[in-house]
């Protein structure tokens, strides 16, 4: 062990990367979008607290759009520049799209 963090904080931090996954997973299945995986970065309040840090969004996130069979027209996210399949704000934006459409 790297002494970073104490067992009771990794066990913290476990838990609400859980708790975060199952949460993602759920909505965006309710957007006919797959969360294939993503990054957390946590951080302090000054009380001690634990939190999540960081937002959530194709640039955290690979997204794949349920709908879709092509592999190279279900990317949703930034792989959609990192692989150079183009158009990477339509991705971006049928993102914001299904999530608009879901909480209205």
């Amino acid at each position: 062990a790297m002494g970073i963090a104490s067992d009771d904080t990794v066990a913290q931090l476990q838990h609400m990367a859980r708790h975060i996954n199952q949460a993602l997973i759920d909505f965006f299945n309710s957007c006919h979008i797959t969360l294939v995986d993503f990054k957390l970065e946590f951080g302090t309040l000054a009380d001690g607290t634990l939190v999540l840090a960081d937002e959530i969004s194709p640039d955290t996130c690979r997204l794949w759009n349920q709908n879709e069979t092509d592999e190279s027209r279900r990317v949703m996210d930034k792989d959609r520049f990192r692989q150079d399949l183009g158009d990477v704000e339509s991705g971006y934006q049928q993102v914001l799209d299904r999530i608009l459409a879901h909480t209205n």
